[in-house]
């Protein structure tokens, strides 16, 4: 045998075995993390926890460990373990800011963060809570939105942002009414106007608007009130609001125009 040849088999024999081994460990990885699937899809959350854990731990260097991470979020959210679940999705976003998962990791994020927000009859009205988490799916499902403007989620998370706005916008109307009651007029007005300009998707508009005329007519100013009043008649003529804001016209009386300047003799 030529000794070049037989110097050369050795190096043969080792990569064989580098490949073999990169081999094993990719689809041993693979099947693990299979393993901790079959667990999630029949909603053993012990098992889940424990078998892509494991994925972490042994295969960390395997694209199913990061897989791994992303379905320990997602038993999480199964769960309604909100808060675990955005910990978790975020953290997959900060560490691995290139992965094409992102996008799912960041819809998950304001998913999360939106039914996280509770209706619950045990609690306060929604407007007299603490609203941060309500802001803070605002603000991830407008980013997520302008950053993936053809998203397959675009449209539900459309509707999510047209909730939440009107959430935050009831909020508003709440606390504008509470500084009407207080005849503090000027801090009503500005969160009626706060509300018009900011959540310009709530549904809320024609309410605001007539709330707006009623703060106005409080303050002895007809002509504001009046023209609040008359964009609900305007530019929302279906909405079951014009009918205060005819009746409260009506309370203004006739517009009356400024009496022509006198002829010159």
């Amino acid at each position: 045998m030529p000794l070049t040849l037989a110097l050369g088999l050795p190096g043969c024999a080792s990569d064989d075995l580098q490949a073999d081994s990169a081999l094993d460990y990719s689809e041993n990885a693979k099947r693990e993390y299979e393993r901790g699937m079959r667990a999630l899809e029949s909603g053993n959350w012990e098992g889940v926890d424990e078998l892509m854990n494991e994925v972490r731990r042994k295969y960390a260097y395997s694209r199913y460990a990061r897989l791994a991470e992303l379905r320990l979020s997602d038993a999480n959210y199964k769960q309604e373990k909100f808060a675990e679940a955005i910990s978790g999705y975020k953290s997959f976003v900060h560490d691995y800011p290139n992965d094409p998962e992102v996008p799912y990791a960041r819809y998950w994020v304001a998913k999360s963060q939106y039914d996280s927000v509770s209706q619950s009859t045990l609690l306060p009205p929604l407007e007299e809570r603490d609203l941060a988490s309500v802001n803070d799916a605002l603000d991830s499902i407008q980013n997520y939105l302008g950053d993936y403007p053809t998203s397959p989620y675009r449209n539900e998370l459309g509707y999510m942002l047209a909730v939440v706005m009107g959430l935050l916008a009831r909020h508003e109307l709440y606390v504008a009414r509470f500084y009407l009651r207080e005849d503090n007029f000027k801090a009503a007005v500005n969160r009626v106007e706060f509300a018009l300009k900011t959540f310009t998707r709530s549904g809320l508009e024609p309410e605001a608007l007539v709330l707006l005329g009623e703060i106005y007519m409080k303050q002895k100013d007809g002509t504001k009130a009046r023209g609040a009043l008359q964009r609900v008649l305007r530019e929302y003529p279906d909405s079951a609001f014009t009918l205060p804001a005819k009746n409260l016209l009506a309370q203004l009386g006739p517009e009356t125009s400024a009496p022509a300047p006198a002829a010159k003799p």
